[in-house]
């Protein structure tokens, strides 16, 4: 199975954000504040704010902790010397992976990155070194129970949406970065409830892998989700489903 919907799709079901909660929390803290400290503390005007309130939300962050995250990043302290920075590397079989972070010192956070890399067979690369094999879409996924797949699809494309597909019980929605906030505020207002939706990168083509090879990729790519400054990893990876739910 290709990279982002299953895999994220696996995750939850797992209740990764249950076991692993306290991470799940510094990580949406901060993304929560970078968001605060590029667009302002209000998510009435701050739609990627707005977005991260969301993922903290459905995540079960205690309101507080959202609050204290935006105010520590508009206030002028800790918060705003976070700032986010883009890692670039090689897994197993060659496999493209970026990895989105948000650190308040630079040297920790590589140094950690490039170990993970290591263990699992892989090799940070130089910037920009990967990058042109992704485009940034927004993404939204929808559960596919009881939704009418072609109506959910026109409303989007009407929206501005580019792309929508159907796999496994889930409904995905792509949009060009423009269009993201009109087709999430259309979804809305129809009362579709979104299982996720952010901006992300997705991958113009995937490497296939088995074996060793497909499981060593993927404990490469759940190391760097676990590091405390690691917000997102993205991948080009394309392999079978068993390798995956059993990850």
């Amino acid at each position: 199975m290709s990279g982002h919907s299953k895999w994220s799709q696996i995750k939850r079901q797992k209740g990764a954000a249950d076991v692993k909660r306290g991470v799940v929390f510094t990580k949406m803290a901060r993304e929560i504040m970078l968001a605060a400290r590029e667009g302002g503390g209000d998510p009435e005007s701050n739609f990627r704010l707005r977005l991260a309130i969301d993922r903290a939300r459905s995540v079960n962050m205690p309101r507080d902790n959202i609050q204290r995250a935006i105010e520590r990043a508009t206030g002028g302290g800790d918060g705003a010397r976070l700032e986010s920075v883009v890692y670039e590397g090689y897994g197993p079989g060659g496999v493209s992976i970026m990895v989105e972070a948000a650190t308040d010192n630079r040297n920790r956070t590589a140094s950690e990155i490039r170990a993970a890399f290591t263990r699992q067979g892989g090799k940070l690369g130089e910037s920009g070194s990967v990058q042109w094999l992704f485009e940034q879409k927004g993404i939204i996924e929808i559960a596919s129970t009881g939704r009418d797949l072609d109506e959910v699809a026109l409303m989007a494309i009407d929206a501005g949406a580019e792309d929508v597909e159907s796999e496994d019980g889930l409904i995905t929605i792509y949009t060009p970065t423009a269009a993201f906030e009109r087709v999430k505020a259309a979804l809305d207002r129809a009362a579709i409830g979104a299982e996720s939706a952010e901006v992300s990168m997705r991958p113009t083509n995937t490497v296939h892998l088995e074996g060793d090879q497909a499981r060593r990729l993927v404990k490469l790519v759940e190391a760097l989700e676990d590091l405390d400054d690691v917000q997102k990893v993205h991948a080009n990876f394309d392999v079978p489903e068993e390798v995956l739910e059993t990850a």
